[in-house]
């Protein structure tokens, strides 16, 4: 469940979407000032139309642009070293050992699909385990971060508009590395199950993306989350939609025009960051 919100919805290359279809957008307005949210997918196959026109014309006389992360080569570098860093079982500890047979010989299986080192898989918590075997099978869909929403249009952004970023490295890995080791091997059996049993999934999930399907991506990647971990729910999605608004509230006093790019998860469902500023007064265009 943790790979769902820590690397976004995984598409397939058979995903597609129709020329009318595409992901939505939320506009916010106030007097002075007016931003645009758009729901991000991390991950995704070169060659995928995606980019709603809103988008685009919001992007092209964006003052400032916010991501949940900076996008730059040192943050991914420094990203990856910490989850290396905090993301490794002591000495004595086996992942293997703490699963139990059932689910080691699933992982042992998705594992070979996906061209994964079982014994590298067995020296990993359980979140960063969970994290290798969806980038296992990403690498395998031909699926990348260099053809996701943010570093498109971190590439495309106005040479003078101004890159935020809501959360530091350090706190995105403390984030997903703090959590209860009961939680997150329950996550990492949920996923192994999902992954094995409904290899679709991902596919599922990025046809409704591109087609702006709110109800199906919350049912689909929200809902299972919230009813299995409400404490990984509340962690992961819920504590970070508050701090969030509150960070776009800020930006709303000023004026000018933002852009807004986070995980889809983050506007959709009960709590979502739309939901929030429209609870605070503000006018909210969108699903």
């Amino acid at each position: 469940m943790i790979r769902r919100l820590a690397l976004g919805l995984l598409a397939a290359l058979a995903a597609t979407s129709a020329a009318w279809a595409l992901p939505p957008v939320w506009v916010v307005r106030d007097r002075d000032s007016e931003l645009v949210l758009f729901g991000s997918v991390h991950v995704l196959p070169p060659g995928l139309a995606w980019e709603p026109p809103a988008l685009a014309r919001a992007l092209r006389r964006a003052d400032d642009l916010w991501f949940e992360l900076p996008i730059d080569p040192r943050t991914e570098a420094l990203t990856g070293q910490l989850a290396t860093q905090q993301g490794m079982l002591a000495a004595d500890q086996s992942l293997f050992g703490l699963i139990g047979p059932d689910d080691t010989a699933r992982l042992n299986r998705l594992a070979a699909a996906y061209s994964l080192s079982p014994a590298l898989l067995d020296r990993l918590q359980p979140w960063l385990a969970e994290i290798a075997l969806a980038a296992g099978a990403y690498r395998q869909s031909g699926a990348g971060a260099k053809a996701g929403v943010e570093q498109t249009l971190a590439a495309a952004a106005p040479p003078g508009a101004k890159l935020h970023a809501f959360e530091t490295p350090q706190e995105q890995i403390a984030m997903l590395a703090g959590g209860p080791m009961p939680e997150q091997i329950a996550s990492l059996r949920e996923s192994l199950r999902e992954m094995e049993d409904d290899p679709d999934q991902y596919a599922k999930l990025v046809r409704a993306w591109t087609q702006g399907d709110v109800e199906a991506l919350a049912r689909d990647a929200l809902d299972p989350i919230r009813a299995a971990s409400p404490d990984l729910y509340e962690r992961l999605v819920s504590s970070r939609n508050a701090r969030w608004t509150q960070m776009l509230d800020a930006r709303l006093k000023g004026h000018g025009r933002t852009v807004v790019v986070v995980g889809v998860g983050h506007l959709i469902g009960p709590g979502s960051v739309p939901d929030r500023l429209r609870a605070l007064g503000y006018s909210v265009q969108g699903p």
